[in-house]
């Protein structure tokens, strides 16, 4: 046990800088939605009035959270717990996935396997620290409650809510550490895990059954298969419940004890899943720049393209239900003829439109990671002998950004074709292909601006591409989605590219919006394929 103890203050060694940014940065989220609500809906009747239109908008409820009654610490957690449980579970498998898999991978768990340690003494570190993590996650987002004003014991909880993902992750991503063969599978495949989970509950909240006061929505059973779900029916601010909680932390125990019994059977480097032999000689295209970032991304692009079309499926499929199900209601069913146009066709609109947004995300992030590979593939060496040919580095970065935007173009297409589908299946008349694929490649523009953001960083800073990258990913986000809430200038919210992205089919193309994206982004482009001519290659 010593050993392990001594093993998880090594990892957290290695994890000073980014393990305090990752609880720092969730937890300042935290105050900041707290205080922000604070100032904007102290009063009762502002809440109402906030709980009753998402509760009319199944898209809200997809993708907030459920309603839990007035009190300030109940519409904070109702706005800002799905997000916040997002970010500690990506922080949490990310964590997993650095410490066993990529270490293994890279040749540094063989060097801790020379000494007496047992074999599992990794994984048993690993998730020892992400526990910790989370404990210290959970401290501070209760602390950043506390400090915006809310009481104490709510506070607690969902510090404790938000804690408790985050340990389920740990113990998930530590399983898939070892059913996967390489770093980035693993971490590929937990970051879906998360996606998922929140997918899950976002499907079962908008299904969920508004209560007659219309401030109060009860999930249906989708959200249940969610561990964000789980933690959002803790509900510590109107009655706490324990055995929400209990269920996380059971399911964790449940996956750390079979990731250490797996990796006391599998041999070093090994995985339940094998990785699959390439080919003894090259395909067609294979000899170039743009065919073999295209064989690195293509992988990865298809992880992207799955999540994509169960977002657009469930947009298409769902859109018909959702609207069946809240015009069921009386209350709500006369609150939607007057809040929004059109009626149940344009409550299934807006649902859609909500849910390519968040497809537009996810193209966002598929072109990131695209760009990001080539600082995989020159801190691990490759690129040195890649670049060792009379071809320019210029060339090297036009290839791989080429992919990275075709793979916002294939994952954005994805959606919209998968909720075309949907809805022509669901027998809805206003949801075409013709309309539905331009809603969801009008998010193309926003996702080109970060990825080739993302190649400026790489270009000018190579070591802080991976952080930084995701960085201004989640501060877009949070400046689109949380802007307005945080009361934020306009022109602060405005540098986020997700606000200039056309909300289709609600609102109408905006040409000059999408015009000037694609012009920052080529500029952008042109002043990462400048720089990286200027500097040397670093390890």
């Amino acid at each position: 046990m010593a050993g392990v103890v001594q093993l998880a203050l090594f990892q957290a060694r290695r994890d000073r800088v980014t393990l305090p940014v990752w609880i720092l940065g969730i937890a300042l989220l935290g105050f900041a939605t707290s205080s922000a609500v604070v100032t904007q809906f102290a009063d009762e009747s502002a809440q109402a009035a906030l709980l009753t239109l998402a509760a009319s908008n199944p898209a809200f409820l997809f993708v907030r959270g459920l309603p839990d009654g007035t009190g300030v610490g109940a519409v904070v957690f109702f706005q800002g717990y799905a997000f916040t449980a997002v970010l500690a579970g990506l922080m949490s498998t990310f964590l997993v996935v650095r410490h066993t898999r990529t270490d293994e991978e890279l040749g540094r768990a063989e060097l801790l396997g020379s000494v007496p340690l047992p074999r599992a003494a990794s994984v048993a570190a690993t998730l020892l620290l992400g526990a910790v993590a989370n404990l210290l996650l959970a401290v501070c987002v209760a602390a950043g409650f506390v400090a915006a004003g809310l009481p104490v014991p709510g506070a607690v909880w969902a510090g404790a809510a938000v804690g408790a993902v985050g340990v389920f992750f740990v113990g998930l991503a530590a399983v898939a550490a070892q059913l996967l063969p390489s770093g980035r599978s693993t971490n590929g495949a937990a970051a879906g895990l998360v996606g998922a989970a929140y997918l899950l509950r976002g499907v079962g909240d908008a299904l969920g059954t508004p209560a007659a006061d219309l401030l109060h929505v009860a999930s249906a059973w989708p959200s249940r298969l969610s561990p964000i779900g789980w933690g959002q029916r803790s509900r510590p601010f109107t009655g706490p419940d324990l055995f929400a909680l209990l269920v996380l932390l059971a399911a964790a125990l449940g996956l750390a004890a079979t990731a250490v019994l797996i990796r006391r059977r599998r041999d070093m480097g090994a995985s339940l899943l094998p990785q699959r032999d390439g080919r003894e000689r090259a395909g067609v295209g294979g000899t170039s720049f743009v065919g073999l970032a295209w064989r690195l991304q293509r992988s990865t692009l298809a992880g992207w393209c799955v999540g994509a079309a169960a977002l657009g499926a469930v947009a298409g499929a769902l859109g018909p239900l959702v609207s069946e199900t809240v015009s069921s209601v009386a209350p709500l069913r006369d609150l939607i003829s007057r809040l929004v146009p059109g009626g149940q066709a344009g409550l299934i609109d807006v649902f859609v439109t909500a849910l390519l947004g968040v497809a537009g995300v996810f193209a966002a992030a598929a072109g990131i990671q695209a760009v990001l590979r080539m600082r995989a593939e020159e801190a691990e060496g490759r690129a040195e002998l890649l670049l060792a040919t009379p071809v320019s580095r210029a060339r090297w970065l036009g290839a791989n950004l080429s992919i990275a935007a075709v793979s916002a173009v294939v994952v954005s297409g994805t959606a919209g074709t998968a909720a075309a589908i949907g809805l022509g299946l669901s027998g809805t008349a206003n949801g075409p292909a013709g309309s539905v694929v331009p809603a969801a490649l009008a998010h193309v523009p926003a996702s080109l601006v970060f990825l080739a953001a993302a190649s400026v960083v790489f270009a000018a800073a190579p070591r802080l591409s991976i952080p930084l990258g995701w960085g201004m990913l989640a501060a877009g986000l949070v400046l689109g989605e949380f802007g307005e809430l945080f009361g934020l200038p306009v022109w602060l919210q405005d540098m986020s590219p997700f606000r200039h992205s056309s909300a289709m089919p609600v609102e109408s193309f905006d040409q000059a919006g999408a015009l000037g994206l694609a012009v920052v982004a080529a500029a952008l482009s042109g002043l990462a394929a400048y720089s990286i001519q200027r500097r040397d290659l670093t390890a």
